[in-house]
């Protein structure tokens, strides 16, 4: 996968999500686009439902009349997208599609990245960034959620807890 490629929105009909995902993906193959066309997903959630026969889970579509498609964006991915059956546009201005941020991937959980860490509990570590930057401590704990770790430092003779986030950080090489 190259870095040009994004998540991109494409609107349909509502009802017609999966068998638009199911053409594209069709057209991927058939056309040899995998380097144009990476990925399509469905943002699905699941909600249990109360029945007078009891509960069950079930999947739900989280934005009906929508679908979500890693591509890099040339003139050939775009007709390829743009007329498949069900398809009525892009979400951007007009005609042009705007990709999704990267705080908006992490929000919809259709990607995950993966973070490692040059540290672990107990190492020694320097701050680069922020108020504390030029102190140096041991890592406490690691939150990997919300990617924050606290680590002690000694500030003005004393060991206090500070909470950081992981890129304000790095491991000390000793």
């Amino acid at each position: 996968m190259d870095e040009n490629s994004k998540w991109y929105v494409v609107h349909t009909y509502s009802g017609y999500e999966n068998k638009v995902a199911t053409t594209i993906q069709k057209a991927v193959e058939n056309r040899k686009l995998h380097d144009l066309i990476h990925d399509i997903r469905i943002p699905m959630e699941t909600v249990t439902e109360v029945r007078e026969n009891g509960t069950r889970e079930v999947e739900r579509k989280l934005f009906p009349g929508y679908v979500l498609i890693k591509m890099h964006m040339t003139d050939e991915s775009w007709y390829v997208v743009r007329n498949t059956r069900g398809v009525t546009s892009f979400v951007g201005p007009g005609s042009k599609p705007v990709p999704l941020t990267e705080e908006e991937v992490v929000a919809l959980g259709v990607e995950t990245k993966e973070i490692k860490l040059s540290f672990t509990v107990g190492s020694n570590v320097k701050v680069i960034d922020g108020p504390f930057e030029g102190l140096t401590g041991i890592v406490e704990s690691i939150d990997m959620e919300n990617e924050k770790v606290q680590i002690k430092a000694s500030i003005f003779g004393r060991e206090t807890p500070v909470e950081l986030e992981f890129k304000q950080i790095a491991a000390m090489q000793i």
